[in-house]
């Protein structure tokens, strides 16, 4: 029992640990700085930075990337994959993840509530800053999904349709790992974040979809490769920004430069894959949102 009391005394002050050292920083500074160092154009020293990573990241996986020869950190943060290394659910009436990702809190939005850890909550219409928007996911589904750092950085469309505007809602840079989430209050709701309404085609029928791409510390920028030139998300904001992009699911739709979070809202006809729970790993293309019933 005093063995157990000990393990349990050493997670919590790693957590806190882990928390002061990526919060009570200055964040902006820090994301620059990684910005800039992630850019430099030298294949030695982004040979050492790798091996460096791997002694924090034994999940990292380069074997799947289209190369291993990177001249940049970036080059190996924003990698994309061989072709047939994420294939998709043949299932045409599910919505697949859009990343790989831990899940994370999933559910039912309630009186305009949302789960973002245990205790916790924030509020739809402040994430979306859209009432209408929000008006037409209440009672939806939604889904976290924590990108690791180690972790393949491309999102992908959940399903066929259209993206008619981008919004852009300046804020934090906190990091969205669970120490964090577990303290900071609205943590999602305050952190810089991009919105992205998604009009289902017809044919799918699927009602509303909208993806919340969510940054964080060390994440130099969100880039979205439907927009000419990619956007680099590091205005005061926020703004609106009009396009027109059709995709079929599965098509790129943006990157993290750093690991990050997805937030996936849909409407109540759907609800987490029955085979899924939070803390389950999952890739890009796997069968993430089911309909009910």
């Amino acid at each position: 029992m005093r063995r157990s009391r000990s393990l349990l005394q050493r997670l919590q002050n790693q957590e806190q640990l882990n928390f002061w050292l990526t919060n009570r920083i200055p964040r902006n500074l820090l994301t620059r700085w990684m910005g800039r160092f992630s850019r430099i154009q030298s294949r030695r020293l982004t040979a050492v930075s790798i091996r460096i990573w791997r002694l924090f990241a034994d999940d990292l996986r380069l074997d799947e990337a289209e190369t291993q020869d990177f001249s940049s950190l970036q080059a190996c943060f924003t990698r994309r994959l061989r072709s047939g290394a994420r294939p998709l659910d043949p299932d045409p009436d599910c919505l697949i993840s859009p990343c790989d990702a831990v899940i994370g809190a999933h559910g039912t939005v309630e009186d305009g509530l949302l789960l973002q850890a245990k205790g916790m909550v924030y509020r739809l219409a402040e994430l979306l800053r859209d009432p209408e928007l929000a008006a037409a996911h209440r009672d939806g589904c939604y889904v976290t999904l924590r990108l690791k750092s180690s972790m393949y950085h491309r999102f992908h469309a959940p399903c066929d349709g259209r993206i008619e505007r981008l919004d852009y809602i300046g804020g934090e840079l906190f990091n969205v790992n669970p120490p964090a989430l577990a303290r900071i209050p609205g943590l999602f709701c305050r952190n810089e974040r991009a919105v992205l309404p998604l009009i289902a085609s017809a044919q799918t029928a699927l009602g509303p979809v909208t993806l919340v791409p969510v940054a964080a510390i060390l994440v130099a920028s969100m880039r979205f490769s439907f927009l000419d030139p990619a956007l680099d998300l590091r205005g005061s904001g926020p703004r609106r920004i009009e396009c027109m992009a059709t995709f079929r699911r599965g098509d790129e739709l943006g990157h993290f430069e750093h690991g990050s979070t997805l937030i996936l809202l849909t409407g109540p006809e759907f609800g987490l894959d029955e085979h899924l729970q939070a803390g389950d790993i999952i890739r890009m293309g796997q069968a993430l949102l089911r309909r009910i019933g």
